[in-house]
């Protein structure tokens, strides 16, 4: 069994409660057992904000759980995956010098870069939402129908023509047109005005009409909604809102391959589990399925989880803030190199989840996510280069703030991150903006400001 962060004891009771005031002002509250209210720590000097949910550790199976995590989803997930030409297990790669720099027993990498030939994991959830949605629509939804039926000429005939539409900065929408074209239809993909070039041809290569909106994410969200019920086009989307949660839970179902994954890959190295989860998260359909997953399978003992979020489209950090347990909408232009997390609005799904299990948000700004990239890159000797495009990295540049900055202190001491820590992170996605990718880790784009750097 993994050993939680707290230790056993801990986990039983609900976290010991202590308070401890830290350098910058204000009290840094270290996990108030009994206690439904959020905490905040913010210091003045601002790379690394955090919440800590005190209500993550509660002890109850939630709705939200239930509802994602049915008996059986991982083998149906897995065995569907694996029907596709082109599968392979992605690589957990081990970064054990940098984890004996930081004095952490481990940092374990999934890389999703290598994920099909599409760099990103979102292949994952768009494809697998597609093939529940096809097996419904064919009245076939309780059966495990191998692929290759679904593009059978009785069946396609039976289906007759389907336009797949969905809302996308690029990998979500990519993916769905992958699925899309694979399985012999068409796809309309929703981009914002802020959207790569370089990511639109990628969509457009799938065969998929691109339309841009003069708008955030968001505004793409709510437009292809809008258009889709006008023009018969079955939305994929990886968000929730109300009368819309079936598909957005198959997304998050379909992303249980790569930590199903993960933990046989753990395992071979005589490792039950992680100890520590860190996550990114846009709308938070990831982040969910991720603790989600963890939460099922080792109940109170699974992993310390940590989302994080951009500074400038933490919708999920600002929801934790509040601590009223509703999810609420970030203002601004979301405009973070962190593309795939430029959300302002969370899935009320996933926020359900990550109400009831996330142990700690985070927000950062955008230098934390480029510090990831190069250290990504250019590895202490020994360890395995990694490509991570913006969003893939933050994680990682967000552990090491957390590790190597005396400010936060505290935080390392409400993740009890430790010599005997396993953290396993999740690079999602490759060099998806080759541009972009040069200006960070060739010429420095989005340096660390001076007076945050360590030595």
């Amino acid at each position: 069994m993994v050993s939680s962060a707290y230790g056993n004891e801990g986990a039983k009771r609900g976290f010991v409660a202590s308070r401890r005031s830290f350098r910058g002002g204000g009290e840094c509250p270290v996990l108030l057992s009994g206690s439904l209210r959020n905490k905040e720590c913010v210091m003045r000097s601002r790379p690394i904000k955090w919440v800590e949910n005190l209500r993550a550790r509660a002890g109850e199976r939630t709705e939200a759980l239930h509802r994602i995590f049915p008996p059986g989803i991982a083998r149906l997930t897995r065995s569907f995956h694996r029907q596709i030409p082109g599968y392979r297990v992605s690589p957990l790669k081990g970064l054990d010098n940098l984890a004996a720099m930081l004095n952490l027993g481990g940092i374990w990498v999934k890389d999703e870069s290598l994920r099909l030939e599409l760099n990103s994991f979102k292949v994952l959830g768009g494809s697998f939402a597609v093939y529940q949605f096809l097996k419904k629509k064919l009245g076939m939804a309780h059966l495990e129908l191998p692929l290759k039926e679904l593009t059978s000429p009785v069946l396609m005939q039976k289906l007759g023509p389907i336009t797949f539409a969905a809302a996308t900065d690029g990998n979500h929408g990519r993916g769905v047109a992958w699925a899309a074209s694979r399985l012999g239809h068409t796809s309309v993909i929703y981009v914002h005005k802020g959207t790569s070039p370089v990511r639109i041809k990628a969509i457009e290569s799938y065969g998929a009409k691109v339309i841009i909106i003069d708008g955030t994410y968001d505004d793409a969200v709510r437009q292809v909604n809008v258009d889709a019920q006008e023009r018969g086009w079955q939305v994929i989307s990886d968000t929730s809102w109300e009368g819309y949660e079936e598909i957005p839970i198959w997304v998050m179902q379909g992303y249980i391959t790569m930590f199903a994954e993960a933990q046989e890959q753990l395992a071979a190295q005589g490792i039950v589990g992680p100890t520590h989860l860190f996550v990114q998260a846009g709308v938070g359909a990831l982040a969910a399925s991720a603790i989600g997953f963890y939460r099922e399978l080792f109940g109170m003992k699974a992993p310390v989880s940590v989302v994080v979020e951009p500074e400038k489209a933490a919708c999920l950090y600002e929801s934790a803030k509040k601590g009223d347990g509703e999810p609420h909408s970030f203002g601004g232009a979301l405009d973070t190199i962190m593309a795939g997390l430029a959300c302002g609005q969370p899935s009320p799904l996933a926020w359900r989840l990550l109400w009831d299990c996330a142990d700690v948000f985070i927000s950062c700004p955008d230098y934390v996510a480029a510090k990831g990239m190069r250290v990504y890159g250019i590895p202490l000797d020994g360890d395995p280069i990694i490509i991570s495009g913006e969003s893939g990295a933050v994680t990682l540049g967000a552990l090491m703030f957390i590790l190597r900055r005396k400010d936060t202190g505290p935080l390392r001491e409400l993740l009890r991150l430790g010599p005997q820590s396993q953290v396993l992170l999740i690079n999602t996605e490759g060099n998806t903006d080759p541009q972009h990718f040069r200006d960070v880790v060739w010429d420095g784009a989005d340096a660390v400001p001076e007076e945050y750097r360590t030595a």
